[in-house]
């Protein structure tokens, strides 16, 4: 399917999903959390509390008294009543953020789905993609929104990119080098050698999604690992994507001292080219063969507003899509070929 084509297709599939869990217009969504053991958990519910007129947050999940020791500290759980599991399901809550320990998040999140419950899933949702598979078709199936936890796909440069791409500013795309990186410490390395497809799996999926959300599915992923230490961890990973006129490059370096400045997200097409240096800075160099008013043919270096809170617009999107105002743009069959394409990347077996 012609990749344009796929996004009209998932807007319609997605507008009759919403219809039948829509949230009356201007009321305010009730939202918990579980779990406090992901890495943007705080985050999350932060972002969730920055937005008192869109949510009324209720309470926190742990189920793990190690972790809510651990996690409870955070300001962002302050004042917040810690709730038990049948608790949560059983109330009124319209939205979970499942923000669960990766090896937990399957289940948690078929918990809350099998409860009519929308959920907001963290990144990458699954170690198993027969897992990941289950729980995200049985959303569609309930007419429930499921929204993974892909920060990139709402900051604003790779809005700019997607409309690029979408009003053929670039022309076709022939290739991508993305890459996305950070000095890991002992107890980083420790938790990423537990798993087996290391930081390209945790860390760089997020770059997976954007490209899948530009090229759709490729023909081909060839993953390669170079350990720069002998404890068990990928840290020095590479991934090649290929389509039938396109070749997609993703690093992932957690070797690197200097992470955050190097990731970037560099896009080549026949009529123009689109960088944003580092990932989230808003920093984007535009060169196009043509005038895209307000952008000049030529080089356009721009400086794009990128909101304070990093989350924030994820939960925005999601208050629309549950008020049944606006469908979520990423579907079902975007969602399991991105989770399928991460862990070939990360060169993980998917049977």
């Amino acid at each position: 399917m012609h990749r344009r084509q796929f996004l009209s297709t998932t807007a319609l599939a997605l507008a009759g999903a919403g219809a039948a869990a829509a949230q009356p217009a201007g009321a305010r969504i009730s939202a918990a959390q579980i779990g406090t053991g992901h890495s943007h958990a705080s985050g999350k519910m932060q972002a969730m509390r920055n937005l008192p007129d869109l949510y009324q947050v209720t309470g926190i999940c742990e189920p793990d008294d190690a972790l809510w020791q651990r996690g409870s500290k955070n300001k962002a759980y302050a004042d917040l009543p810690r709730l038990s599991l049948d608790q949560l399901l059983s109330s009124d809550v319209k939205l979970i953020a499942v923000e669960t320990l990766l090896e937990d998040a399957p289940a948690m999140t078929i918990r809350c789905l099998e409860a009519g419950k929308h959920v907001h899933l963290d990144k990458p949702g699954a170690l198993s993609h027969a897992d990941f598979r289950k729980l995200r078709m049985l959303s569609q199936e309930k007419g429930l929104h499921l929204q993974m936890g892909y920060m990139l796909r709402y900051n604003p440069a790779f809005q700019l990119l997607f409309q690029a791409h979408r009003e053929g500013w670039l022309g076709k795309i022939t290739s991508i080098d993305a890459a996305m990186g950070k000095l890991a410490e002992a107890g980083l390395r420790k938790e990423l050698a537990s798993l087996p497809g290391g930081g390209m799996f945790e860390l760089a999926c997020h770059l997976t999604d954007a490209v899948v959300t530009l090229l759709g599915k490729p023909q081909a992923v060839h993953s390669f690992s170079t350990p720069t230490r002998d404890d068990g961890m990928k840290d020095n990973q590479l991934a090649v994507l290929s389509y039938p006129q396109a070749t997609a490059t993703l690093r992932c370096n957690h070797a690197d001292p200097f992470g955050s400045p190097h990731r970037a997200f560099h896009v080549i097409g026949t009529k123009g080219s689109m960088e944003i240096s580092p990932l989230e800075s808003g920093n984007v160099i535009l060169s196009l063969t043509e005038d895209h008013p307000p952008h000049r043919k030529g080089r356009n270096t721009l400086k794009v507003e990128v909101p304070k809170g990093r989350y924030d617009a994820e939960f925005i999107d999601m208050a629309k899509a549950i008020r049944g105002e606006k469908p979520l743009a990423w579907d079902a069959m975007h969602d399991i070929v991105v989770h399928e394409t991460i862990l070939r990347s990360s060169g993980m077996d998917v049977p």
